[in-house]
C-alpha cells in the first residue's frame, strides 16, 4: 500500500489534518447521495435533503475536503406536492431522494427524483442559486437515482432505476431543452438485485455506467460498487467491480456517489458511508486508480485490480483553509443561512427574520396531531455532526409566550428529544420530554433562557439550561442520538401551541460548536 494511504483514523478525527493529509470522512455529518463535477478550479457538489427544506443542499469546494453549503436547489418543497406541506407533513424519509448536478451550456442541471411524485429539474447560472422554479419532467412513482449525460454531439441521455419494476437500469434520450424524456427511446441496459446509484460518463472514447448493486460475497449480501463499460451507448457493455465492500462494520459501504477529475489530471471518487449511525451517511473522498481502462476506487491491497476502503491520504490540493463547521448565527442577515433546514415545508406566516430584526421570532403553531412530536410545523434544524465534543448554545426571549405554548431546543431523528419551556396559566415551567417521558423543571420568572446541548463521539446527548448565560445546570437525563427515516440526527427549534396558535419565542443567537478535526 502507498505510504501516503493509511486505512485507519484516530477516533473522532476528520477532514483537513492542516499537515497536507485528510481523514475520512471529510464531513461528520449527514450529507447522502453526494454527486460531485469540476467547474474551471471550483468543485460543487449536492447532496438529498429528502423531507427537510429547502431541498437538495449545494455544496462548494476547492480542493474536495474543505466543504461549504452555499444553497439549495428546491426552494419549496410544495412545488414537489401538497403532502409535504406543514399542514400534512407526510414524506419522511421519502422526498428529495439521489440526484446528479453537471455543468452544461453555461448552466448547472440538478435533475433528482421523489420515490412518490417522480422526477424533476432545475438549471442556474449560479450553483448558489437562484435556481429556476423546479420543473417536474415526469409524473411517476417507483423510481430514484438519476444522471443526464450531454455526448459530444449535443444529445442528451439519462439513466434511472425503476426499483418498483425488479431494479432495471433504464436509459433515455433527452429533448433539447433537457426538460422531457423521449420516452419512445427508453432501453433497459441493465438489470441486478438493488441496483442504484446510476451515474453516466464518457471517458476516453469509452461510455461508463456507474452504479451498486446488492451481491452475496463470502456468503454475506453486501452493497457492491460496479461499473459498466462500452465503446457504444447501448452496449454491450463489459462489466466489473470496482472496489470490494465487507459490510457497514467494517468500510461502512461506499456506494451512492461521483467521479471527479482535478485539473491536474488526478481522480477521486466522493461518496457517503453509513452504519445508521447518529451521524446519518457522512461525506468521504477516496483516490481512484485508472488500471486498463477501468477507474479502482481506494487502494489494490490484494492486487486483483479491485480497490478496498482507504481512510486518509494526501489532500488532492494544498492551500486552502479546513473547514469550519463551528458557527454562530445572530440572525442579523436578511435570509437564513444555508445550514438551516426545517421539518417539512413551514408555514411562511409562522416565522420571521423582520418582525424583530436581529432575532427568528418562531410564532407557535398548532401541530396537526395533540402529543406528536413529528406532526410539529416550522420546527427549524441543522445536521448534528459526529465529532469528540459538539454542543449547540441558544438565547431566547420567552416574554412572547402564551399559555398551552411550548419551546425550546430539540434532537429528533426516529424518536425526539427536547428541552424547553411550557407556559399555563401565565406560569412559565422548565420542561424536558422523550418521546412523552416528561420531567418538570423550575418556574421561570425571567424573560431571557438559554439552553444547551453537549454530546459526545458516541451520540450521548444532556440538556442544560440558564437564566444568566453564565451558569449552566443540567437537566433531564441522558438521551442517545440516533438515525431515522434515512436521516440522521437533527438539532433544531421549536414552537408550538396545542390549545391556540398564540405566542412567539424570540431567537437571538445560536452557536454551535464543534471539534476541529483530532481534538
Amino acid at each position: 500500500m502507498e505510504d501516503h494511504y493509511y486505512r485507519l483514523s484516530k477516533e473522532g478525527a476528520w477532514g483537513d489534518q492542516g499537515d497536507g493529509t485528510y481523514v475520512n470522512p471529510v464531513l461528520p455529518g449527514d450529507y447522502s447521495d453526494p454527486d460531485v463535477i469540476r467547474v474551471g478550479e471550483n468543485y460543487y457538489a449536492i447532496s438529498s435533503t429528502l423531507h427537510c427544506s429547502p431541498g437538495m443542499a449545494v455544496l462548494h469546494s476547492k480542493d474536495l475536503v474543505n466543504w461549504a453549503m452555499i444553497g439549495h436547489v428546491v426552494d419549496e418543497l410544495t412545488r414537489i406536492g401538497p403532502e409535504y406541506n406543514y399542514d400534512r407533513m407526510n414524506r419522511y424519509g421519502r422526498g428529495v431522494w439521489a440526484g446528479a448536478i453537471r455543468f452544461h451550456k453555461d448552466k448547472y442541471w440538478v435533475y433528482f427524483f421523489t420515490p412518490d411524485e417522480g422526477l424533476f429539474m432545475s438549471t442556474a447560472a449560479d450553483p448558489a442559486g437562484p435556481w429556476e422554479p423546479l420543473h417536474q419532467v415526469w409524473a411517476v412513482s417507483g423510481w430514484d437515482d438519476c444522471c443526464p449525460f450531454w455526448d459530444e454531439d449535443g444529445q442528451g441521455y439519462f439513466v434511472a432505476t425503476n426499483f418498483a419494476d425488479n431494479y432495471n437500469i433504464h436509459l433515455f434520450k433527452l429533448s433539447e431543452d433537457g426538460r422531457e424524456l423521449l420516452n419512445d427511446s427508453d432501453t433497459i441496459i441493465h438489470q441486478y438485485k438493488g441496483s442504484e446509484a446510476n451515474k453516466i460518463y464518457k471517458i476516453n472514447g469509452f461510455y461508463y455506467f456507474f452504479h451498486s448493486e446488492v451481491r452475496l460475497e463470502e456468503g454475506v449480501e453486501v452493497r457492491v460498487v460496479m461499473m459498466l463499460r462500452s465503446e457504444h451507448i447501448y452496449g454491450p457493455y463489459e462489466e466489473k467491480e470496482i472496489i470490494h465492500t465487507h459490510g457497514k462494520e467494517i468500510d461502512r459501504e461506499p456506494n451512492q456517489g461521483g467521479l471527479v477529475q482535478t485539473a491536474s489530471g488526478d481522480w477521486y471518487f466522493i461518496s457517503h458511508q453509513g452504519m445508521g449511525g447518529y451521524d446519518g451517511r457522512p461525506l468521504h473522498l477516496l483516490p481512484v486508480t485508472w488500471i486498463d481502462g477501468w477507474p479502482m476506487i481506494g487502494s489494490d491491497t490484494d492486487d486483483d485490480g479491485i480497490g478496498e476502503m482507504v481512510w486518509g491520504g494526501r489532500k488532492p490540493i494544498n492551500g486552502h483553509p479546513p473547514t469550519v463547521l463551528s458557527t454562530y448565527d445572530d440572525f442579523d442577515s436578511v435570509a437564513l443561512e444555508p445550514y438551516w433546514e426545517w421539518n417539512h415545508q413551514p408555514r411562511a406566516d409562522k416565522w420571521s427574520l423582520t418582525e424583530r430584526p436581529g432575532y427568528l421570532r418562531l410564532h407557535a403553531c398548532r401541530p396537526i396531531e395533540k402529543g406528536n412530536f413529528f406532526t410539529v410545523c416550522n420546527v427549524i434544524t441543522q445536521r448534528s455532526f459526529r465529532t469528540v465534543h459538539n454542543a449547540a448554545t441558544v438565547k431566547l426571549d420567552i416574554g412572547g409566550m402564551a399559555d398551552g405554548q411550548e419551546a425550546g431546543l430539540c434532537h429528533f431523528a426516529k424518536t425526539y428529544c427536547t428541552i424547553g419551556v411550557h407556559q399555563q396559566n401565565g406560569t412559565r415551567v422548565l420542561k424536558f420530554d422523550h418521546a412523552g417521558s416528561i420531567e418538570w423543571g423550575q418556574v421561570l420568572t425571567g424573560s431571557t433562557l438559554w439552553l444547551r446541548s453537549e454530546w459526545n463521539i458516541d451520540g450521548i446527548n444532556r440538556f442544560e439550561f440558564s437564566v444568566d448565560g453564565v451558569h449552566y445546570a443540567s437537566f433531564g437525563y441522558a438521551y442517545q442520538l440516533g438515525w431515522g427515516n434515512y436521516r440522521g440526527d437533527r438539532i433544531g427549534l421549536y414552537s408550538f401551541n396545542c390549545e391556540s396558535e398564540q405566542g412567539y419565542i424570540d431567537v437571538g443567537q445560536f452557536g454551535y460548536e464543534v471539534a476541529r478535526s483530532g481534538e
